[in-house]
């Protein structure tokens, strides 16, 4: 059975980078942009990478400006504004598609293993959906992430176990990543 820990990655770099690397750990898993509306995400990611890193738990953050052109710098770029904004210290990786032909493979298996559910109820997530549908038009099957800062919890194992749109509550997200920790 397939698990995260089968893919290679690229970091900031260009090196590669088995997920097996990360075995045993907790991850979450998250494609970001520093133009998005949901980039004050970051807050919560890193107080919770700050809470919980010694206790095996990683985010694995991966810049991608498929969305409205929303991460359009480079990859240094991006990285200086994370770390200078929101004080960033999780692993930040290149800078990928995660939709269409050029999808990394990663996100596509990501994507399968937890599809997508919707973006829950309300007028503004209506809107981003509507958005979203019209951005993702493009990418026909291949429209795997529908937004910025889709997440994906891993367990120690490297099996996807739950997907977190950028409209999920961040609270959620974090008791999700607790109850998996104390496992």
């Amino acid at each position: 059975m397939k698990t995260v820990y089968d893919f290679t990655v690229r970091d900031r770099q260009g090196n590669d980078v088995s997920l097996a690397d990360y075995q045993g750990k907790v991850l979450l898993i998250v494609n970001t942009a520093t133009g998005c509306g949901f980039t004050p995400h970051y807050d919560p990611l890193e107080a919770m990478y700050k809470e919980y890193r010694d206790k095996g738990f990683e985010i694995l953050d991966f810049p991608c400006n498929q969305f409205a052109n929303q991460a359009p710098g480079s990859e240094d770029e991006i990285h200086e504004f994370c770390t200078m904004k929101f004080g960033t210290e999780f692993p930040q990786f290149g800078k990928i598609d995660v939709n269409g032909e050029n999808a990394d493979p990663l996100f596509a298996y990501l994507a399968t293993e937890k599809p997508f559910e919707g973006f829950g109820k309300g007028i503004k997530n209506a809107a981003l959906n509507k958005f979203a549908d019209m951005n993702n038009k493009a990418f026909g099957d291949k429209a795997y992430i529908k937004w910025n800062f889709t997440k994906f919890l891993v367990d120690r194992e490297g099996k996807v176990i739950a997907r977190f749109e950028p409209t999920k509550d961040m609270d959620e997200v974090k008791a999700a990543v607790a109850a998996e920790l104390s496992k």
